[in-house]
């Protein structure tokens, strides 16, 4: 873990509340980014993830406000948003927010909607050190860290309709993935979200990794199914491929296309099944021939804005991916890097042949990071840009790193949000 990087985005964070409130704050949050080594667009059609949190992430400073209002600043870019007590963006007539405010938007509008009536209003003071729109869920963590700077603040956690529907870590993890994409959670009404159809894998990560281990996760809904730690002598080395992947603007089309595929994929199961199923993967697990089941009814089918070898196409990485995540666990367990290498390989393949949500520059990051000494390596994020990571031993760590990329760094699996 980086404690001196970690340090300078505390202070900046501290100087930052201090100057706009007068005061110190009355809560601190670490909020970490994610890793996914496997699992590329499993989880909202119900599938498996292999993940983790990184090193790097969200310094929050926050603190009660007595007139209602919700100030939240970004400390390194001494940028701010502010929303009068019924959760309105001030000045009044404000375009609508975008960029990072968008989000912050996204989470004041929801919390307001579902927990009226807060005993306060907040300053909420962040600095980071994760790379922005890089596929390590900047954005995700960024509404973490501002929605649970808001619960602590307003006392949301100790309200009854909290406590009768966040009974968990896990529970929080996929009410705030519901806050992001806008889906309802149980008795509490969603909304538009963020305009993305994503699930909850940064999520489950951010709020409930394992230091030092990478978790498998299931959704639809959300549970933790291993845990397993990665082997001492090997490292993480992670690098942004340059390319921005903003799923609120330029992504989020192609992005929220491959959510819509997966989820036409289950419509047309469900359409013929005797008990519909709630995910793509419910449906595949039904029974053993349920995945060429599926095939034959996709030849039936016409969809002119859906092709049928597109739809293949998803099928064909869903059952892949979700396959490989329950494989890689296995190898990491065993320290078995060969193979851990060759699933790796596959999944970069796919990614870029199935999914085609591959860039030139994650590309040939994952070829020049084997080329350069690293036993497996594949893209993670969204897709459309991204990062990279890749595995290498231990002692090499810090030299691979220098020589792959400017912006690489070297990471284990780090601990989750941490209020201090």
């Amino acid at each position: 873990m980086d404690q001196p990087l970690r340090l300078a985005q505390f202070e900046l964070a501290l100087a930052r509340f201090a100057h706009v409130d007068g005061g110190a704050p009355q809560y601190l949050f670490w909020v970490p980014g994610r890793l996914e080594m496997f699992g590329k667009h499993t989880d909202y059609a119900g599938g498996r993830s292999l993940v983790a949190a990184v090193p790097r992430g969200f310094a929050v400073a926050a603190g009660g406000r007595a007139d209602g209002r919700v100030q939240v600043v970004d400390a390194a870019r001494d940028q701010t948003v502010m929303f009068d007590a019924k959760g309105d963006m001030e000045p009044h007539g404000s375009p609508a927010p975008v960029g990072w405010r968008h989000y912050v938007a996204t989470v004041v509008r929801r919390l307001r909607r579902n927990f009226p009536n807060p005993s306060s209003g907040a300053t909420i003071v962040f600095a980071s050190d994760l790379p922005r729109a890089s596929g390590m869920s900047s954005s995700s963590a960024l509404m973490v860290a501002v929605a649970s700077a808001l619960v602590r603040v307003a006392a949301i956690d100790r309200r009854p309709e909290w406590a009768a529907t966040i009974r968990s870590p896990l529970h929080a993890a996929s009410y705030f993935a519901c806050i992001e994409n806008g889906m309802s959670f149980e008795t509490l009404p969603g909304d538009a979200g963020v305009g993305t159809h994503g699930g909850s894998e940064d999520h489950a990560a951010i709020l409930s990794g394992r230091p030092g281990h990478l978790s498998v996760f299931g959704f639809v809904p959300l549970r933790r199914l291993d845990d397993v730690a990665l082997p001492g002598a090997w490292r993480f080395v992670l690098t942004p491929s340059g390319i921005a992947a903003d799923k609120t603007g330029g992504a989020m089309g192609p992005y929220n296309r491959l959510a819509r595929g997966a989820q036409v994929l289950l419509d047309r199961w469900n359409r013929d099944a005797a008990s519909p199923a709630p995910s793509l993967a419910a449906a595949l697990s039904s029974s053993p021939d349920a995945s060429s089941h599926l095939r034959e009814l996709l030849a039936t089918m016409v969809k002119p804005e859906w092709p049928r070898a597109v739809l293949l196409d998803r099928l064909e990485h869903f059952v892949r991916e979700d396959g490989r995540v329950g494989a890689a666990a296995g190898a990491l367990r065993s320290g078995d890097a060969l193979e851990l290498g060759r699933l790796a390989a596959d999944s970069q393949r796919d990614a870029d042949l199935l999914l085609a949500n591959q860039v030139p520059e994650t590309v040939a990051l994952c070829s020049s990071a084997r080329a350069s000494g690293a036993f497996a390596a594949s893209s993670f994020g969204a897709g459309f840009g991204g990062s990279v990571w890749a595995l290498v031993p231990c002692d090499e760590a810090d030299a691979f790193a220098r020589r792959w990329h400017p912006q690489a760094f070297v990471a284990r699996p780090a601990p989750p949000l941490t209020e201090l």
